[in-house]
């Protein structure tokens, strides 16, 4: 299997790249994304055969088929050693919740920092300390995180062998106990920047760092957000894992609700209804930030300014520029990379949209691709975790009631639709307490979180202070 980027010139086959080679670099030089340059097949055989596998059973035999430069043996430890019941509460690791009669939650959100990142962090920080421990090598992080992806980074990465992270986020625009969990870690390997603007500010940054190809190599900057590659094919595996649970033959159609900010969790989806797994809809679910709903409505991609980026009660999806949704159109285009760098390369830096509406592919792309969209308001929010709660006796957290209200509006008789829970109550118990009147159940190993000693740098949103910060930091 062979790699390439989503702005790579067509036929240019001098770009072509194994799985370790990209796993530790995140962005492609030219700015593009790596994509594999097909997506493998998986047949009625297969999925009958995976089906009552171990969830670590099961990341292996989809990893294999991406991975085919860490031998097997090596490539199943390392499934093996992340997927545990004792780092993910459950044997299941992802088990499936009924609602009601067609509508299940995807429970992803029992690791280390009670969010859906942990399930691909967790497999990263453990497929790095081994390359670069087979490399000898070390490895410095730069990420971005609206809330979520910068805990599950720190919390896989601290202590590892090799690896630095340093981790930016927009400074007060995380809940306090989002903030809690990372600037309390005091391991020596972990940076936190926060910085003055908003999450598509650090997003710039890190993606500015990595396009200085001289200061990516002099400094070995590797990234952990949903741009590295490894992230989302780890994703991939818990649309199979809910697909087991939800049905008992291949023959049956599930569909997916997804709470999307960055793309990165509904693009994995993408990814395995490309190989065969039996989607019937991806619903993209949007907060007031609605540039993803906006475009599968119309067909314009139209970023918006950090000044116009609403600051929400579900945080983590206060995006305005989805990085990864360049590789899902890189597919809706054909695979036209020449066409790819035009539209994100340069119109988007020039005029902050492009339009496909009038484009074939786009008409098309509903029904071909199985993407449906929906957004959801504060009072949506509320109005959603207060039913769920006093009608179903489940308490959700914001993200998870944005994707729970838009996936109602797409329910089709005969198709069991799987929201992905994508955080604990916990890490927005503010918003939780508005709705229901009371605090969510904390667990006991975060009592006191709030109050433990900070370690965290703020400086202005300037991509040269940051630069100077890591290469001040890197010893």
């Amino acid at each position: 299997m062979r790699y390439i980027s989503t702005r790579a010139a067509s036929g240019d086959m001098a770009d072509r790249k194994r799985f370790c080679e990209i796993l530790l670099e995140g962005l492609a030089p030219d700015g593009g994304l790596y994509l594999p340059e097909r997506y493998p097949q998986v047949d009625d055989a297969t999925l009958t055969k995976w089906r009552g596998l171990s969830y670590g059973d099961l990341a292996f035999e989809v990893l294999s088929l991406y991975v085919d430069d860490i031998p097997p043996a090596d490539l199943k430890a390392i499934c093996e050693k992340t997927y545990t019941e004792e780092v993910f509460g459950t044997k299941e690791i992802v088990p499936l919740k009924k609602l009601q009669e067609g509508l299940y939650l995807e429970a992803l959100s029992n690791g280390p920092t009670l969010a859906f990142k942990d399930m691909a962090m967790q497999l990263l920080g453990n497929l790095f300390e081994y390359e670069l421990a087979r490399r000898g090598e070390e490895l410095n992080i730069l990420g971005a995180t609206s809330g979520d992806t910068g805990s599950a980074a720190e919390y896989a990465m601290r202590g590892k062998k090799g690896v630095r992270v340093f981790m930016t986020s927009p400074n007060g625009r995380m809940s306090p106990f989002q903030q809690a969990q990372m600037f309390s870690l005091q391991d020596p390997n972990i940076h936190n920047l926060a910085l003055e603007g908003v999450f598509d500010d650090c997003q710039d940054i890190v993606k500015a760092v990595s396009n200085d190809l001289d200061f990516k190599r002099q400094y070995k900057i590797g990234t952990v957000n949903s741009i590295n590659w490894a992230r989302l094919m780890a994703q991939v595996v818990y649309y199979f894992a809910g697909y087991f649970e939800a049905t008992t033959s291949n023959t049956e159609k599930v569909s997916f609700t997804v709470p999307s900010g960055n793309f990165g969790n509904v693009c994995a989806g993408h990814v395995a209804r490309m190989m065969g797994l039996p989607i019937a809809k991806l619903v993209v679910a949007t907060n007031e930030n609605d540039v993803l709903d906006e475009f599968f409505r119309t067909g314009v991609y139209r970023v918006r300014a950090g000044a116009d980026t609403h600051e929400t009660s579900s945080p983590s999806m206060d995006i305005s520029k989805a990085s990864n949704f360049e590789r899902f159109v890189f597919d809706l285009l054909g695979r036209d990379a020449t066409r790819i760098a035009e539209l994100f390369g340069n119109r988007l830096s020039a005029q902050g949209s492009f339009d496909l509406s009038g484009d074939a592919a786009f008409q098309a792309a509903a029904q071909r691709y199985g993407f449906a969209s929906g957004t959801s308001t504060h009072a949506d929010r509320l109005q959603t975790i207060r039913d769920t709660f006093q009608r179903l006796g489940t308490m959700i957290d914001t993200h998870t009631a944005d994707g729970l209200k838009v996936a109602r509006t797409h329910l089709q008789v005969g198709v069991p639709m799987i929201v992905l829970e994508t955080a604990l109550p916990i890490k927005f118990a503010e918003t939780i307490e508005e709705a229901l009147g009371r605090l969510p159940t904390r667990p006991a190993k975060f009592e006191g979180i709030e109050d433990l000693p900070k370690r965290v740098q703020v400086m202005p949103a300037d991509v040269d202070l940051v630069k100077a910060y890591i290469a001040n930091n890197v010893h």
